[in-house]
């Protein structure tokens, strides 16, 4: 059988962190990490698993508890509805100046994706965004002052324009909606800009350096499906231990916490043929690539990322404006890092013209 390992692309060797190299050695499907963490990468007993029970608000990115307060149905509705219209409106729009893309991935990318889709945003709104305001508790905490005080109690002095993600600030009806409005402003467009941007930096490090390319791909779909599957930003699903998993394998037991690895299973020879290839010819022609066997990029049914609808399009466009304006790794002999973090990325700098 052959073992899983790294891929390499080109002569791009990407080396993972310590724990994600320990995970990418584990030959056994269910496995213990520590005394409280079983981690699966079994096709059928992870969709078991997300079957056996609903996801918890606290086991969800953006809307878990909000502000000092549960994150309504409704609520969560109308943030995705809005954030569908921002990306929709964003992708039609030209994008900003290229030299834009030029920097350290994928928090050049991220910055660029946020000037993109919500500098349009009124001050101090649109400082929820930014990437040196959300990484200071001090600078998040003054912002979020400001914006609560924005466009006033009731409206009074409010702005047209802007996102449609700022507007359910503006229209918020009392002092707790608006404070949650800002808190998922906050979390949607990080949590877009950021999985976007480690998405496309992931496809572009696997595509190669620009001098073996003849061209940009003519459909860059199947490049990202298969930049999914090889380099999946959302590489785990972490789930709360509980009596629903116990009797689904002997390994878990009542108090184990169940760790996912998508990571693992897309590249393990018993689902895929040539399983450590970058291959997007595999796409080709695949209809509904989430249907795949074994292929869980955005989570299973009834437990899918919500907003699994805009991060493809987004990605192409953004792949698109950096392979146009050939954007190409500087020194592509380099070793791609990708350090243990909550979305895997890898870790590169990027120059225009190359």
């Amino acid at each position: 059988m052959e073992k899983i390992a790294p891929p390499v692309a080109h002569d791009h060797s990407v080396v993972f962190a310590p724990r994600i190299q320990e995970l990418l050695a584990r030959e056994p499907k269910v496995f213990r990490i520590d005394a409280g963490t079983i981690g699966v990468s079994d096709c059928d007993l992870m969709a078991e698993i997300v079957a056996a029970r609903p996801v918890l608000t606290t086991e969800r990115s953006v809307f878990k508890p909000a502000a000092g307060a549960d994150v309504s149905q409704e609520s969560a509705t109308r943030t995705i509805r809005a954030l569908g219209q921002d990306v929709t409106s964003g992708i039609r729009t030209p994008p900003p100046p290229v030299r834009g893309l030029s920097g350290a991935w994928p928090y050049t990318a991220t910055s660029y994706l946020r000037r993109w889709l919500f500098a349009a945003d009124p001050l101090p709104v649109s400082l929820l965004s930014k990437r040196g305001v959300t990484r200071s508790d001090t600078l998040s905490r003054l912002v979020d002052r400001a914006v609560a005080g924005w466009p006033g109690p009731g409206g009074e002095g409010g702005e047209g324009g802007g996102t449609a993600l700022a507007a359910q600030i503006r229209e918020a009806g009392d002092v707790q909606e608006r404070r949650q409005a800002i808190a998922l402003y906050r979390r949607a467009s990080a949590t877009l800009c950021d999985g976007v941007a480690a998405l496309a930096g992931n496809a572009l490090w696997l595509l190669g350096p620009v001098r073996e390319r003849a061209q940009a791909p003519a459909d860059l779909a199947p490049v990202l499906w298969e930049t999914l599957r090889l380099l999946p930003p959302a590489w785990m699903l972490y789930r709360k231990g509980g009596a629903a998993y116990t009797e689904l394998h002997p390994l878990i037991g009542p108090a184990d916490n169940v760790a996912l690895f998508p990571l693992l299973m897309h590249r393990h020879p018993d689902y895929w043929s040539r399983p450590l290839e970058f291959r997007p010819e595999r796409w080709s022609g695949v209809a509904e690539p989430e249907k795949t066997p074994a292929f869980m990029p955005f989570g299973f049914d009834g437990a899918r990322c919500w907003a699994k609808h805009l991060v493809v399009p987004l990605a192409e466009r953004l792949l698109t404006v950096a392979l146009d304006a050939r954007l190409a790794v500087h020194r592509p002999g380099q070793d791609g890092q990708v350090p243990l973090r909550s979305l895997l990325s890898v870790r590169f700098d990027a120059r225009l013209g190359g």
